[in-house]
């Protein structure tokens, strides 16, 4: 049986190889015309060598998602090119029983679901946030995703502040920091905004400071605004640059870790956390999805047929693994969107291959 096993895993680890290079191949050439368009725009010396620079960092990210669908479509052509050419016919007959096959393949898919765990988890956000830093060093600051800049929120003894940020510099400074102060009412107490700010321990040193007052209590003076400008200003607080960054990044860029510690700061601030937990429970699942992957593969070994190309059947793989892929976006966006349970939106389309492939396994292979 080693012998066996080592003929099948040799062949799909080589077949994933090729797909994955295939498919990689495609997406660096679509990121690098993209970032065409930002060479030598920004005057700071973005070039063609650091587009290709910060292309190449993209690519474990790239390697995150495609990883089960690269598994799918390698397993599949090793499955059918070995059921065309009778070698698994020879294979079973030297006793490679149905069980035995699956179990062959799961260990296989347990390798591969260490593989994209660690991919996801340490490769991808670190080359990720160096290509955002690469990018800071020549742009100048880190851009929030969306208009309105980042958004945080904080709460200490009866009071809650709302903070947003325009952007990071590339040395660590926040640009145009403004912080809304609310009592204990949820009335707006204070508003205080700055030309930037720096995170020196467990405050925000602000630099050209204006500081408006509101008083909103039932008094003589309700109504009245009161203005204050100074040139430095010491705010304590417990949000650090990593959390700022963290609202900067996409969930799905982030660790798991990253994710979990963000999740629990949204809670203890009375904040929405539904997206960034259907993210944590993505995070958790979605490796899985290469046991599933390669079950869905299994049946293909037991088509009957000779004359017949496999193209067809590496083409339904496929769409099979784009259908996986649209389908796990799909159910991220109606869970949010509907406040469902962030684990099961997260098993759900793993859950649903995982049962379209025991039921084509059990016709396929243990019915006929």
């Amino acid at each position: 049986m080693k012998t066996i096993r080592r003929l099948i895993y040799a062949e799909v680890l080589k077949a994933v190889a090729f797909v994955t290079l295939g498919f990689l191949s495609l997406f660096f050439f679509f990121d690098f015309v993209d970032e065409l368009s930002g060479i030598g725009k920004t005057g700071l010396g973005y070039g063609l060598p650091q587009a290709l620079l910060f292309v190449t960092l993209q690519i474990p990210g790239h390697l995150y998602e495609l990883l089960p669908i690269a598994v799918l479509i390698g397993t599949i052509f090793v499955m059918a090119r070995l059921a065309q050419s009778s070698e698994y016919t020879i294979l079973r007959t030297s006793g490679l029983g149905p069980w035995r096959a699956l179990r062959t393949l799961l260990v296989l898919g347990l390798g591969f679901v260490v593989l994209t765990f660690a991919i996801g988890d340490y490769v991808a956000p670190f080359t990720g946030s160096t290509a955002q830093l690469l990018k800071a060093r020549y742009q100048g600051y880190i851009a929030t995703a969306g208009i309105t800049g980042a958004w945080l929120k904080e709460r200490r003894d009866d009071k809650s502040y709302a903070v947003n940020v325009a952007s990071i510099r590339r040395d660590g400074t926040l640009t145009n920091p403004r912080i809304f102060e609310f009592d204990a009412d949820g009335f707006i107490a204070k508003q205080i905004s700055a030309t930037s700010a720096r995170v020196v321990g467990k405050e925000w040193v602000l630099t050209n400071v204006e500081q408006q007052d509101y008083n909103t209590r039932n008094t003589v003076d309700k109504g009245r605004i009161g203005i204050v400008q100074m040139p430095e200003m010491h705010w304590p607080t417990t949000l650090t640059n990593e959390m700022v960054s963290v609202a900067l990044l996409k969930p799905e860029r982030m660790a798991t870790i990253d994710l979990f510690e963000y999740i629990r700061h949204l809670d203890a601030n009375g904040q929405t956390a539904q997206r960034y937990e259907i993210e944590f429970w993505r995070k958790v699942f979605y490796p899985l999805s290469c046991l599933v992957m390669v079950v869905l593969a299994l049946p293909f070994a037991y088509l009957h047929f000779r004359q017949a190309g496999i193209t067809s059947y590496v083409f339904g793989g496929v769409m099979i693994g784009i259908s996986f892929f649209m389908l796990n976006n799909v159910f991220g966006y109606l869970g949010n969107l509907s406040n469902w349970w962030p684990w099961m939106t997260a098993a759900a389309p793993g859950l649903i291959y995982s049962v379209m492939s025991l039921a084509a396994f059990t016709w396929l292979v243990l019915r006929r």
